[in-house]
């Protein structure tokens, strides 16, 4: 059955929200009773409820603060049938305390900084803290989140039950660390802020609600870690890493909606502003003496703005650039963007050589990336059957139609050939 107008209006408002105040929320129900999963299940039934309600009732003119409402209502009503004894009753004291005004404000205290702190604990498993903050704090699930980072959903599932249970029974507090404890949690958060960013920058028409703004707020987000850390390289390094790359979004897209790779790209396009603010963080990042990932990786989206300035390619200094970040990093996925700037540089022989050193990786059966260069690069050699093979692989992952679409003008262009 088609949605009614009205159903539809409160559909796109409710995703708005959702985007717009999820982490928000979650962050704002759980700061007080440190239980993170039964925040989401009470938000998760305002969600429908908003659902329900709204097409019959009109939409609130503070959506936020009548989430907030309903969830604490739905929180507290869990609460009572899972405990009844003194404990329960000072949890629920707990979580009525100051809901109630934020409620009725239209202002909800932003509390997505001192959650994605929490998240970072030394109590949490460090392998687990950087998705916690994507899920708890970005609301992505977490078969999205396991893909970013190779691993399965069931088990990518299970480790974020267990470290939401870790929050709530150790009673990690909802806060910004004192600053000698900062450092130690940094990392985590800076990796979760940028597997955000990358996720919202791998849906670049802005088709898919559950990454749509992400690119945004992680930019927002680091711009409010660069506040607390003001002489933090790698926090800089990191801000001018996505504005570098957010400066190219609006040549990500032709004017019919179809993908643009980087070396097509029309740089003209690319964001001035951007690019110039970009490159002042890096210059200050670099000034500070010490060296890390995300500085070099802002220095290789750097390297590609010389393209902007003088014409020309310089794939010599991005081959450098990855060697040097694939030597700190031992990323596989560094590594796949190494042999392809080594295949651009030194010829597609060298550059499949290069991914093949990678190739027996069992996390990159299910990685697009990893086929689209393997494709493309099978193809440069002639190799048109492991191409073929390639393609289908990585047209068969691609979740953007419009870069669907391009993977299958290659692979039409291949069997042509």
């Amino acid at each position: 059955m088609s949605l009614g107008e009205s159903e539809t209006q409160v559909r796109e408002t409710v995703d708005a929200v959702a985007r717009r105040s999820y982490g928000k929320l979650v962050a704002f129900l759980a700061a007080r009773t440190h239980d993170v999963a039964a925040a989401e299940d009470a938000l998760s039934d305002a969600f429908a409820a908003a659902l329900a309600d709204w097409p019959k009732n009109g939409c609130p003119e503070n959506p936020e603060g009548w989430l907030l409402t309903v969830a604490r209502r739905k929180g507290i009503d869990a609460m009572r049938r899972r405990r009844r004894d003194e404990l329960a009753a000072v949890d629920l004291v707990l979580m009525v305390e100051g809901l109630e005004a934020a409620a009725a404000s239209a202002k909800i205290p932003d509390q997505r900084l001192a959650l994605l702190f929490a998240c970072a604990h030394p109590a949490i498993d460090a392998a687990v803290r950087a998705p916690l903050m994507l899920q708890v704090v970005m609301g992505l699930d977490a078969a999205t989140i396991a893909s970013a980072f190779l691993i399965s959903p069931a088990t990518m599932g299970q480790r974020l039950v267990r470290a939401k249970n870790k929050i709530r029974q150790a009673g990690i507090p909802f806060q910004v660390p004192e600053r000698e404890e900062l450092r130690e949690r940094l990392d985590a958060v800076l990796d979760a802020i940028y597997a955000a960013f990358s996720e919202g920058w791998s849906d670049g028409a802005g088709t898919d609600a559950l990454r749509r703004d992400l690119a945004q707020e992680a930019i927002f987000l680091c711009r409010i870690v660069k506040e607390l850390l003001p002489e933090e390289p790698e926090v800089i390094g990191l801000l001018a890493l996505m504005l570098h790359a957010e400066a190219r979004s609006g040549a990500r897209r032709n004017a019919q909606g179809e993908y643009v790779p980087l070396a097509e790209q029309n740089a003209a396009l690319w964001d001035s502003r951007m690019i110039r603010e970009a490159e002042g963080l890096l210059l200050k990042a670099s000034a500070l003496g010490r060296i890390g990932r995300f500085q070099m990786e802002a220095a290789l989206q750097s390297a590609h703005v010389h393209r902007r300035v003088t014409g020309q390619n310089n794939w010599a200094d991005v081959v450098q650039l990855y060697d040097a970040l694939l030597a700190i990093s031992g990323s596989v996925v560094v590594a796949i963007n190494r042999a392809v700037a080594m295949g651009e540089l030194n010829g597609a022989s060298a550059g499949l050589e290069a991914l093949q050193e990678i190739g027996e990786d069992g996390r990159l059966q299910q990685y697009q990336p990893y086929w689209a260069a393997r494709a493309d690069l099978m193809a440069k050699t002639g190799a048109t059957s492991e191409a073929r093979q390639a393609y289908e692989m990585a047209i068969g992952l691609e979740r953007d139609p419009a870069v669907r679409r391009f993977l299958q003008t290659r692979l039409a262009g291949l069997s042509q050939s």
